[in-house]
């Protein structure tokens, strides 16, 4: 959601109206429609998706050259056996979410030295 604000924020133009997959960005008082799945149904959030993956893939290449040991050009930051394996035995980097679930749980509630992995 912060990059999607930070999208907003950074536009050229101020949009007149936004079409987000899933939900709405509450802080702004724009004219907007959240569409569920909406990159199945609406081809400018489809577009959209597909120019934000490559994006983060780009990103998460040169994460992987800063941070080598985390396998970011390989699982992208998503929640593979692979990246929950390499956090549970390396703790998380600078650049993981706290919101990423399996370390989100894991700050909060295995504070007791269990594994991120589900159980």
């Amino acid at each position: 959601m912060m990059a999607m604000i930070q999208a907003v924020e950074n536009m050229p133009q101020r949009p007149q109206f936004l079409l987000i997959d899933g939900l709405n960005l509450p802080r702004y008082s724009l004219p907007q429609r959240n569409i569920i799945k909406g990159d199945g149904k609406c081809l400018s959030i489809a577009c959209a998706s597909i120019v934000a993956k490559v994006s983060r893939d780009r990103i998460m290449k040169e994460m992987d050259r800063i941070y080598p040991l985390y396998g970011f050009a390989r699982h992208k930051g998503y929640g593979t056996k692979e990246h929950i394996r390499l956090l549970n035995r390396l703790g998380p980097s600078p650049i993981h979410r706290r919101s990423f679930a399996p370390l989100r749980n894991a700050l909060c509630f295995h504070n007791d030295g269990n594994s991120l992995e589900e159980e």
